[in-house]
């Protein structure tokens, strides 16, 4: 006879797990009280085993966070497999490397907020967690006491599979910085089928959903649409109803962008401040966009084949696979 399964607790706290932000967006979507229902259960203060033992499989994982100057960036750490452990449920230890370029290399302090995404491409499975850091052991290893912890589902996750691919004596990496996006990275960006983004809601009176958060986004070759060298828009498809993203760039609409070229392991961080539009004709340009977001570069910063990974040829998400590429 099989155990019944025993559903684990969601959202203990008496205040809402969401802030004002995300609650505008969630009332504006007319999904508030889906939203309510789906956070209540499903955000949590630990994490289940399940998402820690997910996270000690991974090879990388995606990072969120502010500089100095409160501007969010989205980032990688890389490491074999075990990089990312959790002593308890309510604590995640991360290891592993901070690659060349990366922006917020020198901002992980105790006290720093941290958004931490994982993600597994070739099983498009995807599980967040939310904290604070507590420590920064050896100059690299972060301490972060866990204060949010969800799934997310497995929607417009491209399917590629890494496989390790250290660079050993290779040149020093070309890193590079810029106030607007140059012809290459234009390039990358137009062809990209996947992308992540950090936002953050600092303040005070966000209570307890202060903090970062990092998304993944995903679509078709071509959902980023460049339109100059300082600006791209880029659609919000139908996701989980939460609107973490899109909360906080209401209130704050500095965002950090992280485009990966899965074939050079080149790696471009856009800091850009946000625009959202809710309907329109641009909207109507989108197919099966609710809403889109237009982002105005503010600053690019390029890391040249930094990534330790190659990788299989993508698989396109069951949402888009009937599509033409």
């Amino acid at each position: 006879m099989t155990a019944p399964t025993v559903a684990l607790p969601g959202w203990e706290l008496d205040v809402s797990p969401f802030h004002a932000g995300e609650l505008a967006v969630q009332q504006r979507a007319g999904v508030a009280d889906a939203a309510s229902a789906v956070g209540l259960r499903g955000i949590r203060r630990f994490m289940p085993d399940q998402h820690r033992a997910f996270f000690a499989q991974l090879p990388f994982f995606v990072l969120g966070g502010v500089d100095p100057e409160g501007q969010p960036w989205a980032t990688l750490r890389v490491g074999a497999p075990g990089f990312a452990t959790s002593p308890d449920a309510h604590t995640l230890r991360i290891a592993g490397d901070a690659l060349p370029g990366d922006p917020l290399a020198d901002a992980w302090r105790p006290g720093a907020p941290l958004g931490g995404l994982g993600i597994q491409f070739d099983t498009r499975r995807r599980n967040r967690v939310n904290g604070v850091v507590q420590a920064v052991d050896g100059g690299n290893v972060l301490t972060v006491a866990v204060e949010q912890s969800f799934g997310n589902c497995a929607k417009y996750i491209q399917s590629r599979t890494p496989v390790l691919d250290p660079r050993g004596d290779a040149a020093p990496p070309r890193l590079e910085r810029s106030a607007r996006l140059s012809d290459a990275d234009r390039v990358l960006l137009a062809q990209a089928d996947t992308f992540f983004v950090a936002s953050a809601n600092l303040s005070a009176e966000a209570g307890a959903a202060r903090g970062v958060d990092v998304s993944h986004r995903g679509g078709m070759p071509g959902f980023v649409r460049v339109d100059d060298d300082a600006t791209l828009t880029t659609p919000d498809f139908s996701g989980n109803r939460l609107f973490n993203t899109l909360g906080n760039l209401l209130l704050d609409p500095r965002a950090g962008l992280l485009f990966v070229d899965f074939e050079r392991g080149d790696l471009v961080h856009v800091a850009a401040h946000a625009e959202i539009v809710w309907d329109g004709p641009l909207v109507a340009s989108f197919e099966g966009a609710q809403r889109v977001v237009r982002y105005r570069v503010q600053e690019v910063r390029r890391s040249a084949a930094v990534m330790p990974f190659r990788w299989s040829p993508v698989e396109w998400a069951p949402q888009f696979a009937a599509r033409p590429a």
